[in-house]
């Protein structure tokens, strides 16, 4: 199909690199006097990032309030806490301090201050969203690339449910990226991250739509992320490497490959239910079901994209278009493996397949524009293809 219309507009203000906290107090004051700070566990008072944040938001003159906690697969219920708590203490906009995760609960209680009813139904009907808070984003890992799209994932695990929120206004305002705030991350965040990304643009890349300039994009972008996870994982504070990491994380989801392209989704749909039932990385899940359902799919339909994958991204150099699209893969795996990057569901926990069916009909409703179809009964195939090596 040949490229589609679209719009562009992408109008979140990207502050990139070292000591870009210092525009911190002039942003959150241009849009706030109360601001709300939302975070994780902690980490940020351990290596200082949080200091560098509330030292720029005093000499400012922001009056702070914290939301610390936030889950690495947000909690509904925390996102109501910070909707209490906004409209608590009347604040003007919400910061963000973290991953994808922070920002993604930040988002939704922006939105949920202007909302009467509880913000679980955006999970059903986003167009509730009229009106939202400014949302500043200060990214300390290299993944989700949340700081410059519309889209924000919450869990109710109490119905082992994670679903997608999809309304541009929640894009963020601001985001301030500087990749020595990746440097402590662990190696196991950085190899989730790396595959998050990776996952992202290869959800771009296989679509049905020709779009050939956005898939060159993907394409080194892919490489990007191949060249300089390995680097990151084994020397956290190489800066050229997180930087690059940094940029691709947020060039991978921030809609320009999207634009004139279809997005389908497809592994996204499938390991939300992983992490609704069992709490799992949601980059280790993307990891551990992309090479299977490359497989899954494998026929004359879609093996030229998985051949031009193979040569365009992993250099592979075979003639042969079955025999490169399954060398793709392998080297898809290799490169997960140098991560040591888990490579079945058992090794993550998951001991049984008692869930898969009802996970299953929980991750059909989101695979309508997919790029290959798969019915319920596909998708349990798939993941009993991941539920230990060899099945």
């Amino acid at each position: 199909m040949s490229m589609e219309n679209f719009i562009y507009d992408i109008p979140t203000k990207v502050y990139f690199g070292k000591q870009q906290i210092q525009h911190l107090g002039e942003i959150a004051s241009e849009c706030a006097k109360k601001v709300l700070l939302v975070y994780g566990g902690g980490s940020i008072k351990k290596n200082g990032i949080y200091q560098d944040a509330v030292a720029q938001l005093e000499q400012s003159n922001n009056e702070y309030f914290d939301l610390s906690g936030v889950e690495p697969n947000p909690r509904v219920e925390t996102v109501r806490k910070g909707v209490a708590l906004c409209r608590e203490h009347q604040i003007d906009a919400v910061i963000a301090i973290g991953g994808g995760s922070c920002v993604d609960c930040a988002k939704v209680i922006s939105a949920g201050v202007y909302y009467d009813g509880d913000v679980w139904d955006f999970t059903d009907n986003p167009n509730l969203i009229t009106k939202t808070l400014p949302v500043i984003a200060i990214i300390t890992l290299s993944a989700t690339g949340s700081e410059m799209d519309g889209i924000a994932v919450i869990s109710d695990m109490n119905k082992c449910e994670k679903k997608p929120i999809r309304n541009l206004l929640m894009r963020p305002k601001y985001a301030i990226l500087d990749p020595t705030y990746t440097f402590t991350v662990s190696k196991y965040q950085t190899a989730a991250g790396a595959a998050d990304i990776l996952s992202h643009l290869m959800e771009s890349y296989f679509s049905n739509q020709d779009a050939y300039m956005q898939k060159a994009v993907a394409e080194a972008l892919m490489k990007t992320v191949i060249k300089y996870g390995p680097i990151a994982y084994e020397e956290p504070e190489n800066y050229e490497a997180r930087a690059n990491l940094m940029w691709a994380s947020t060039w991978a989801i921030n809609d320009f490959l999207k634009y004139g392209n279809t997005v389908a989704w497809s592994v996204h749909a499938i390991e939300h239910q992983l992490s609704a039932f069992y709490d799992i990385t949601h980059g280790i899940g993307l990891a551990i079901l992309t090479p299977s359902w490359m497989k899954y799919i494998m026929n004359d339909k879609t093996i030229p994209d998985f051949a031009k994958f193979a040569r365009n991204v992993w250099g592979i150099e075979e003639q042969d278009d079955k025999k490169a699209a399954y060398k793709g893969i392998e080297a898809l795996q290799n490169f997960y493996a140098c991560l040591n990057i888990p490579k079945t569901l058992q090794e993550v926990g998951i001991q049984s397949s008692e869930h898969f069916e009802v996970m299953a009909k929980q991750a059909v409703p989101y695979l309508n524009n997919n790029y290959y179809p798969l019915n319920q009964d596909d998708i349990v195939q798939i993941y009993k293809d991941c539920f230990q090596e060899g099945e």
